[in-house]
């Protein structure tokens, strides 16, 4: 692009095909975000028919979700701020009402990434934490550090086993941790990209990818809570880190 904007007028020719490009790609992607809830209905609509009785699976579904936000409440509201506790002696819940715009832009987007440079502002103006420490980790952790996509990829993996009535032992339950861990590192700080990545958990316990479809319906939910434990876990990490490491600011 540099190049091209030095070259002036016999670079025009390029920069106007790179234009026209971008326009067609942009126009065949609004496309597809625009049909893409038909297609969701048709994928569970599908589903719902081969289903002996819808009504169990839907209760199923139902507890699924349940399961999937008490343990993001229990990792977010309990095990992070213990941790955080422990090592900075400092009270969570006052570092934790700083970020609580970052949480709720969070909820909102559904993206980690959307939400980073509100959680950068929460961290330098609300709780104090070093512009080194806050550029270096928050960028990072929106990126790895998806420990809410994590648990969430395992419960899920979990239900859709429980509901094709296939049992698990420990060590693929083992396994499941693992590779949801691994995946979720993986996964785009963007809107419902754990379930892209969650082909990778249910491939590793030889679980049927399609039944993915399965838990489309409550995703759009579940990705918003999953998101705000993703960013809580982000900004406490900060803040460790920068406890950690004052003497040698």
């Amino acid at each position: 692009g540099l190049l091209l904007g030095k070259m002036g007028e016999r670079g025009a020719p390029l920069v106007n095909v790179c234009q026209c490009l971008n326009e067609a790609v942009m126009k065949i992607v609004s496309m597809a975000v625009w049909y893409f809830p038909f297609g969701i209905v048709f994928l569970i609509a599908g589903k719902i028919l081969d289903m002996e009785d819808p009504s169990v699976t839907g209760k199923k579904l139902g507890l699924y979700a349940i399961t999937v936000v008490s343990g993001l409440a229990f990792h977010g509201l309990i095990l992070l701020p213990l941790l955080f506790t422990l090592i900075t002696k400092k009270n969570p819940f006052a570092f934790i009402r700083g970020i609580l715009q970052a949480l709720l832009i969070a909820l909102a987007t559904s993206s980690s990434s959307a939400t980073l440079p509100i959680t950068l502002k929460c961290l330098l103006e609300n709780n104090g934490i070093d512009r080194r420490v806050a550029r270096f980790v928050l960028p990072v952790g929106a990126t790895i550090n998806m420990d809410g996509t994590a648990l969430y990829e395992a419960v899920a993996a979990i239900f859709i086993a429980q509901v094709n009535e296939y049992d698990l032992d420990l060590g693929q339950i083992i396994t499941i941790s693992i590779t949801a861990t691994a995946a979720s590192i993986g996964a785009a700080g963007i809107p419902q990209s754990g379930l892209v990545t969650m082909v990778i958990v249910l491939t590793s316990v030889g679980l049927p990818t399609e039944d993915i479809t399965l838990i489309v319906a409550v995703d759009w939910a579940l990705d918003r809570f999953r998101t705000m434990t993703n960013v809580l876990g982000d900004a406490l990490a900060a803040g460790i880190i920068a406890h950690v490491c004052e003497k040698d600011f």
